[in-house]
């Protein structure tokens, strides 16, 4: 019988772009929280993209960030190469304590994101699995979006993040500020999974993580 894993480090991400996909548009940075499921911090990882040549903005997407100034400004500020940052955030990912569980809201869309620039910059993914590949996580990660609709038992239509109480963001605002956004999103994390660990365990389930 072998040793249950330790408990999982959840790198919970935002990201801001300028576009709705990576196959167009660029990321323009992007925040990350290890937090773990009791709440235990252990550290964050900030940045600011340079915008690649080989992308265009959206325009729908630019009409939108002329509403936001503050969150414009703290995304394009002190920007770097991808093929700087991506990496360092790797190397980053690998120095937290393991196994190591990528989360966001929604997976489809920031998780996206990230596996499209770890992939191309750092040869390396969001995913875990039988990879050739680094592997920097584990499986297949989190979608808080999916894991709020489901455990407030509501129906699809009535999944939105907005839909959440306050406290569960720790009453921080989401400004569109990748940090403020990540932190925001780690705080929800550590109340879904308080009413996870509250629901009677699935007859005949296993675990890799204790």
């Amino acid at each position: 019988m072998t040793d249950a894993l330790p408990n999982p480090v959840f790198v919970v991400t935002d990201i801001e772009s300028d576009g709705p996909t990576p196959l167009h548009n660029s990321m323009l940075s992007f925040a990350s929280v290890a937090i773990d499921a009791n709440g235990k911090r252990y550290g964050e990882f900030e940045a600011v993209l340079q915008p690649r040549a080989d992308k265009a903005q959206n325009p729908v997407t630019m009409d939108w960030w002329a509403t936001q100034p503050e969150a414009w400004e703290a995304s394009t500020t002190g920007a770097e190469p991808a093929e700087i940052v991506m990496p360092r955030f790797a190397d980053w990912v690998e120095s937290l304590p393991g196994p190591r569980v990528f989360a966001a809201a929604p997976m489809m869309f920031d998780g996206l994101w990230m596996d499209h620039y770890l992939d191309s910059f750092a040869d390396t993914r969001v995913l875990g699995g039988p990879f050739a590949q680094r592997q920097i996580f584990k499986g297949g990660g989190v979608c808080l979006y999916t894991m709020a609709g489901t455990l407030r038992g509501a129906p699809y239509a009535d999944w939105g993040m907005s839909k959440l109480p306050a406290e569960f963001y720790g009453h921080i605002a989401h400004t569109h500020k990748a940090i403020d956004d990540a932190r925001g999103f780690a705080n929800v994390l550590v109340e879904l999974m308080k009413i996870s660990r509250a629901l009677p365990p699935i007859a005949g389930s296993k675990s890799d993580f204790r």
